[in-house]
């Protein structure tokens, strides 16, 4: 897809989590370093976790290539589901990551954090649309 059309596609259907994104970006952003992703903004961060919240991403220091690409696999689904996105991915996301119930039942049973339907769609949309590897 072309990155003009990706872009007003996320300012008009993936209007919520782009306006979060740039007031993230924003308060974020500001000392960190930032560089183009195809159509995303990466920014990285002090945080030690990846976000994608429409074409911005946030993604550790020095975060691995594959991160990257997971976390625009995550703006691609934030181009398929608009408005969606929040409630079909970003909170369950945050939650899968998150909860530290959940995180002790992956370590128990050794599923890995990328199994989680919200992941393992990302995985794949990066992969097909970069044709480079993502987070496995």
């Amino acid at each position: 897809m072309d990155e003009r059309v990706a872009l007003v596609i996320h300012a008009t259907w993936g209007f919520p989590q782009t306006l979060l994104g740039a007031a993230s970006a924003f308060a974020f952003g500001r000392r960190n370093n930032r560089y183009l992703f195809r159509s995303a903004l990466v920014t990285e961060w002090k945080i030690a976790r990846g976000l994608s919240l429409g074409p911005f991403i946030f993604v550790p220091q020095r975060s691995p290539r594959r991160l990257v690409v997971h976390e625009y696999g995550h703006s691609i689904q934030a181009l398929i589901l608009g408005p969606l996105y929040i409630p079909i991915i970003l909170i369950p996301s945050l939650l899968w990551a998150g909860l530290p119930v959940l995180e002790r039942r992956r370590g128990r049973r050794g599923i890995t954090y990328y199994a989680f339907f919200t992941e393992h769609w990302a995985n794949k949309l990066a992969e097909h649309y970069c044709h480079e590897p993502s987070m496995r």
